[in-house]
């Protein structure tokens, strides 16, 4: 699944923080280097097919591949922190907080989203000088 290098971030197409998400990373990816996929498309349902330590549909996490490596969870987000680089490289002084509790925080985040922030009814279709970068 190796698009010439280029990191793919795969979402939760319907929830409206992983669209946010999604929205922030494009603003600050001055390469414009990521690559997009909602977890709930075809290219999103194939890669979690490689995923065994994720729940049952997997719609719980975010996930970064990038070279031939699946990320998730706080790791995911600590990747994609450090791959948009500048300040954002400031933030990876969290990977001193050991994993297990990094991903229990994210976990509450990710098991209340839908009620924090809500959802929509169908995954976002991007704007037309972004269809590029999206997979789906």
């Amino acid at each position: 699944m190796d698009i010439n290098g280029r990191p793919i971030l795969f979402f939760d197409g319907v929830c409206n923080l992983c669209n946010r998400s999604v929205q922030f990373v494009i603003r600050h990816d001055k390469k414009k280097q990521f690559l997009f996929a909602p977890i709930q498309g075809i290219t999103g349902t194939a890669a979690l097919k490689h995923l065994s330590n994720l729940k049952n549909s997997g719609l719980d996490s975010v996930v970064l591949f990038y070279k031939n490596r699946y990320y998730t969870r706080s790791d995911a987000v600590l990747q994609v922190l450090n791959l948009l680089g500048g300040a954002w490289r400031s933030f990876l002084f969290l990977h001193i907080i050991p994993g297990f509790i990094r991903n229990e925080l994210y976990n509450i985040v990710a098991r209340s989203r839908y009620k924090w922030f809500g959802k929509t009814d169908s995954c976002m279709l991007p704007a037309p000088g972004l269809k590029e970068r999206f997979l789906e």
